[in-house]
């Protein structure tokens, strides 16, 4: 059996998203740019897609912007709110993904910013009255936290930071890259200035994402100066031929999943459930990073294990990629670079020699492949003890 529980990472593209885009992959091939009917056949297409993602988000088509992806709109949002309000000071926590994280460290090394990082506790929850103490004594500020956590998957009370940044006129910016297309997000509602989606995160293609702008920001403070120079598209904020059949699959994977939104996350959280009963019933010594084990508090898509010590913790990966199981030890971004998890390192009083595996789940992950997985974990440990014996 084959089984993928790297969903977080990226998921596997729903055909009605493929039909969806052939036709601007074949014969709709004008450049939206074009004046001519080629040309302005695709733009409407595009302009039908930004309206999609803008009714489903409760917004003006005006305030979304397509970008490359996740990373290129967190950078946009922060670099350009940054030189636009000519803001002195940034708040971000220790957990965040390296698109928003490594963006404020540069930032903060050329002396553009001053960074201060919020404290969380052992389970990685942000401390929110370090949060208003950290506002009230660096006004001029953007804030960015992300609102779930793509390792251990916190999720952030996004209506509390953001009234929070309200009362101290901060700007406030999240990258929503994990909770996009799993959760309902109401723009006219939520206290934010930024968020981001990356198609690829709920069943789109990759290579395209978008970002929401409050034009007039929840701040109070005008619309952000284009953070890729070259061009007039999107309405002169992003220069750059746009990625049509990218955009339109974007829409309609978002449309989809909002549609399908309340069964899918019953259903994935069966799984979810279920996998966290058997390790449990199964496996002595195991835990659960973060507020992972938590349906009430985590991302219902990803679920982080603690593994008892082992000698074979390094291998865990390997071996389980052996047997056909694709999970990951944190952020797809960092895998291979054998340095660890920055999320779980920050964690206070974290034990960094128990083996640590992510499974991420979608819609399309079965019961048989989450009890496969627990078979296989449990059956790795039992070796390894019949081998110590």
């Amino acid at each position: 059996m084959r089984a993928y529980f790297d969903n977080a990472a990226t998921t596997r593209l729903d055909p009605e998203v493929l039909e969806a885009m052939l036709p601007l992959m074949t014969e709709e091939f004008g450049n939206p740019s074009s004046i001519h009917s080629h040309g302005r056949k695709v733009r409407t297409a595009i302009e039908r897609a930004r309206k999609t993602v803008a009714t489903l988000l409760n917004t003006s088509p005006a305030e979304i912007f397509f970008t490359s992806g996740g990373t290129e709109a967190d950078n946009t949002a922060i670099r350009s709110s940054i030189e636009t309000y000519g803001l002195t000071h940034a708040i971000t926590s220790p957990l965040e993904h390296h698109a928003v994280l490594h963006t404020l460290e540069h930032l903060h090394k050329q002396g553009a910013v001053k960074l201060n990082l919020v404290e969380v506790d052992a389970e990685g929850r942000i401390n929110l009255a370090h949060l208003e103490e950290l506002l009230r004594a660096h006004p001029n500020t953007l804030v960015s936290l992300m609102h779930g956590n793509n390792e251990i998957g916190n999720l952030l009370d996004l209506e509390t930071v953001g009234r929070l940044c309200q009362e101290h006129k901060a700007v406030f910016h999240s990258d929503t890259v994990q909770t996009m297309g799993h959760y309902r997000h109401d723009l006219q509602q939520l206290p934010v200035d930024f968020i981001v989606g990356a198609a690829h995160k709920f069943h789109g293609p990759k290579g395209v994402g978008f970002l929401y702008v409050n034009t007039h920001t929840k701040s109070g403070r005008g619309p952000i100066h284009p953070f890729i120079h070259g061009g007039s598209q999107e309405r002169n904020m992003r220069g750059g031929t746009e990625n049509v059949y990218g955009i339109v699959g974007l829409a309609k994977a978002l449309e989809i999943a909002y549609a399908e939104m309340e069964s899918h996350r019953q259903y994935i959280e069966s799984l979810k459930s279920r996998m966290i009963g058997q390790l449990r019933e199964r496996l002595d010594g195991v835990s659960f990073n973060g507020l992972s084990a938590s349906l009430s508090e985590s991302l219902y898509t990803v679920l982080n294990v603690g593994l008892p010590s082992s000698e074979m913790s390094d291998m865990l990966l390997f071996n389980l990629d052996i047997a056909g199981i694709s999970a990951s030890g944190g952020s797809a971004c960092t895998s291979g670079s054998n340095l660890g998890s920055h999320v779980l390192s920050a964690l206070p009083h974290n034990d960094a020699e128990r083996g640590a595996i992510r499974f991420s789940f979608s819609k399309y992950n079965t019961v048989e492949e989450v009890d496969y997985a627990v078979d296989t974990l449990v059956e790795l440990f039992k070796r390894e003890q019949a081998v110590v014996k």
